[in-house]
This record gives structure tokens, C-alpha cells and sequence, in this order.
């Protein structure tokens, strides 16, 4: 399916969960894989901010582009952040959703008036 990006220069992003990695199979506890780089993937959480209304999500990162340092609560910002809608059949029942990716999650500061 299509990858939409997701501007994110006028919204606040904070982390609401440090990075784990993320798992791709919960019987076995196997890592998740990038398909083409082979690299291990990462699970964020975040509140996103914009215009007074705020949605919950988690993130998928490159462990190489996780940032030491990251504090639950902290702005950050996610380069190259894009949705894509999903849906799969898991015990005769459809599901859908949608999965967040960005290149990397980096510290970030609170924009002018906030966290002041």
C-alpha cells in the first residue's frame, strides 16, 4: 500500500514510551527486521500536538536512528515520519489500521511558550 508522509513542522511531538525493540513474532520473541536493510526495528510511543488536538500513536524506527538520551516526556522529532494504512485477516476477523514509520527519532525543543 501507499506510504503518505506526515508534515509535522507545526505539531508537538513527545515521547510517551521509550524505545523497545519491536517484536515481530510474540510465541518466539523474534525481532522485527527492516525487509530491506536487515536491521533491527524499534517501537516508540508519542502524543502528536497540533491545533489543540492531540492523537496517540506508536512509532517504528531503525534502531540506528534511535537517539541516546530519549526521556518519556521530552519532545522529539521524527524525520521522514509517514503513514500507511493496513489490513489483514487474523482468525477470520479483519482488521485495519494504521502504521507510523520515520527515519529516526532525535530530541527536539519545546516550541516558543511551551514547557516555559
Amino acid at each position: 500500500m501507499r506510504s503518505i508522509r506526515v508534515e509535522t513542522s507545526s505539531a508537538t511531538i513527545l515521547l510517551t514510551e521509550a524505545p523497545t525493540p519491536k517484536v515481530r513474532d510474540r510465541q518466539t520473541g523474534e525481532i522485527a527486521k527492516d525487509a530491506t536493510s536487515g536491521e533491527a526495528l524499534m517501537k516508540i510511543g508519542v502524543v502528536y500536538i497540533e491545533e489543540g488536538e492531540s492523537s496517540l500513536f506508536h512509532v517504528t524506527v531503525p534502531e540506528s536512528g534511535v537517539s541516546e538520551g530519549l526521556v518519556p516526556g521530552s519532545p522529539v522529532a521524527l524525520p521522514g515520519l509517514v503513514a500507511r494504512p493496513w489490513e489483514s485477516v487474523f482468525n477470520g476477523r479483519e482488521r485495519h489500521g494504521i502504521a507510523f514509520r520515520a527515519a529516526a527519532v532525535t530530541p527536539a525543543a519545546f516550541p516558543a511558550g511551551i514547557g516555559a
